[in-house]
C-alpha cells in the first residue's frame, strides 16, 4: 500500500511546470473503535479512509484542494482545482514546497501486522473484559462510564516537484477506562490507560487498575486551605502540560509574536534539572514517525537543555521566514489539510526516583492527579497559569487525605525555573507528549 500510495504522490508532483511546484500528499488510513457498556457492546465503529492533498505554489500564491478518492480522474482534478486555486492566493514570499535536505529517515520499525490482522470479535472481547477488570479492582468501584478500545493501521506517502519522496506506515492501539466509585453517597472517578504498537503490548489490567484507583482514592475529598506548597504533578497531568509549552516553543508562535519564550534562546528557562526534547525516532512514543508532514526526515530535537533554551521547532514555511533550517516538524491533520508545524513527541529526561520516592521527601505539599480548565485557564501568550485541580494532600512525606476544588497557579515560567523533580517513571500516553511525575515547588493552592 505504502509503495502504490507513493507513486501517485510521485505522478502528481511530477505535473509540475514552469513557474510552479507541486506537493501531493497522500494517506490511507483504517481505525477501529470498541466501547462496552453494562456487559454488552455501546457501540463498534470501524472505518477505512484514503485521499490526497495536493498543494501548489506560483510566484509566491498558494492553491490546494483535496479528494477522498485515489481514482486516476479525481486525482487529476483534484490537481487543476489546486492549480486553479493558486492563481487567486495572497502573494507570500515564504511560500513553497519543501526541498530534501540530506537527511535520510530512521528506519522505524512503527508497523505491526499482528494489529492489522487482528480480529474484531477480540478487539470487542478486549473492550468486555477492560470493564469487568475495572468493576471487580474494588467493591466501592460502582460502574464503568467507559471501557473502550481504539486502534489505527495509517500510512502516507508525500513527494513534491523539488525531490522529496517519502513514505511511513505505523500502527498504534490503546485501552481506556473510566470508572465511578462511590462511597458515603460521594461519587468519584478515575481513568487509565494502556497504550501500545499492537493488542499484545495492551494490559486490561493497568488501564483497569489505574481507573478504579484513581477513582477510589479521591472519594470523601474536600476543599484543601489556601497556601503555597509544593506540586507533585501525575505523569498524565504533565504531558498535558508539556503539550501546551510545546505549542509556545514552535515557530508559527514565534514568529506571530505569541510565545513567552521568543528573544529568550540561549537563556536558563527552567531549573537545571529540566531537559525536554521533541523526538519522533522514539519507537516507544505512540506518536512516532520516521517523517514529517512535508516528507523530512523527523529528528531528535533538544528544546531544552539543563534548563536553558535552545532551539525552536520549524516546517518549511516558518524556517524560510526566520531565515533558517526546517526541524522536521510538519504536522497536518490529514490529506484534507494543508502542512502547519508542531511538536510530534514531547519529553522530559527522567531523574532516578519514583514518584512514592519523591512524595516521602516533601512535608507540604499536593499530589496532583487532574486537572480542568487546562486550556482555557492557561495564557500561552502571556504565561498565565490558573486551573482547577483534584488530588491528595501530602503531608510529612506521605500521601493523606483527598483534595478537590482547588485551584493551581503561577505562570508557565515560574513552574519551569521552579521545578525540583523529574521523575522516573516516564510513560508513553495516546497523545503526543510523554507523561513522568514532576514536583514543582512554591506553587499557589487557593481553597477555603
Amino acid at each position: 500500500m505504502s509503495q502504490n500510495l507513493l507513486e501517485i504522490a510521485q505522478r502528481v508532483a511530477g505535473w509540475a511546470g514552469d513557474g510552479f511546484d507541486v506537493e501531493a500528499f497522500v494517506a490511507h488510513e483504517r481505525e477501529t473503535e470498541v466501547r462496552a457498556y453494562g456487559g454488552e457492546v455501546e457501540s463498534l465503529t470501524a472505518a477505512s479512509a484514503q485521499g490526497i492533498g495536493v498543494r501548489v505554489v506560483q510566484q509566491g500564491r498558494q492553491g490546494f484542494a483535496y479528494a477522498a478518492t485515489l481514482d486516476d480522474d479525481t486525482v487529476r482534478e483534484t490537481f487543476e482545482e489546486a492549480l486553479d486555486n493558486s492563481r487567486f492566493g495572497s502573494v507570500d514570499e515564504f511560500a513553497g514546497v519543501a526541498e530534501p535536505d540530506g537527511l535520510e529517515p530512521e528506519p522505524l520499525d512503527l508497523y505491526r501486522s499482528e494489529l492489522a490482522e487482528f480480529p474484531t470479535e477480540d478487539k470487542v472481547a478486549l473492550a468486555l473484559e477492560l470493564e469487568r477488570v475495572t468493576l471487580g479492582a474494588d467493591p466501592r468501584v460502582t460502574g464503568v462510564e467507559s471501557a473502550e478500545y481504539a486502534d489505527t493501521v495509517y500510512e502516507s506517502a508525500v513527494a513534491t516537484s523539488r525531490g522529496v519522496a517519502a513514505t511511513a506506515r505505523e500502527t498504534g492501539c490503546y485501552l481506556a477506562a473510566y470508572s465511578l466509585a462511590t462511597e458515603h453517597d460521594d461519587t468519584q472517578t478515575g481513568f487509565g490507560f494502556s497504550v501500545g504498537r499492537h493488542p499484545g503490548d495492551l494490559s486490561v489490567e493497568t488501564a483497569g487498575t489505574d481507573a478504579a484507583t484513581r477513582a477510589t482514592r479521591l472519594l470523601g475529598a474536600s476543599k484543601g486551605s489556601t497556601r503555597r506548597l509544593t506540586v507533585v504533578l501525575d505523569p498524565y497531568v504533565t504531558a498535558r502540560l508539556l503539550g501546551i509549552v510545546g505549542a509556545t516553543l514552535s515557530g508559527e508562535a514565534v514568529l506571530k509574536g505569541r510565545s513567552l519564550f521568543a528573544d529568550r534562546m540561549h537563556e536558563a528557562v527552567g531549573a537545571s534539572s529540566l531537559t525536554l526534547v521533541d523526538d519522533a525516532t522514539d519507537p516507544d512514543a505512540f506518536t512516532a514517525s520516521a517523517i514529517d508532514a512535508e516528507g523530512l526526515a523527523t529528528r531528535r530535537i533538544p528544546l531544552i537543555t539543563d534548563g536553558v533554551l535552545q532551539s525552536f521547532l520549524y516546517d518549511t514555511y516558518t524556517a524560510r521566514r526566520a531565515g533558517v533550517s526546517s526541524t522536521g516538524s510538519a504536522v497536518r491533520g490529514g490529506f484534507k489539510g494543508t502542512p502547519g508545524v508542531g511538536a510530534h513527541a514531547l519529553s522530559l529526561t527522567p531523574g532516578t526516583r519514583s514518584q512514592d520516592e519523591i512524595v516521602a521527601g516533601i512535608d507540604d505539599g499536593l499530589l496532583v492527579q487532574g486537572v480542568t480548565g487546562l486550556h482555557s485557564g492557561v495564557n500561552a501568550v502571556s504565561g498565565d497559569f490558573s486551573v482547577g485541580a483534584e488530588g491528595l494532600s501530602i503531608r510529612g512525606g506521605e500521601t493523606a487525605e483527598p483534595i478537590r476544588e482547588v485551584t493551581i497557579a503561577s505562570t508557565i515560567q515560574r513552574l519551569l525555573l521552579d521545578v525540583v523533580e523529574v521523575g522516573s517513571d516516564l510513560e508513553w500516553l495516546p497523545m503526543s507528549a510523554a507523561g513522568v511525575t514532576l514536583a514543582i515547588a512554591d506553587v499557589t493552592m487557593s481553597g477555603t
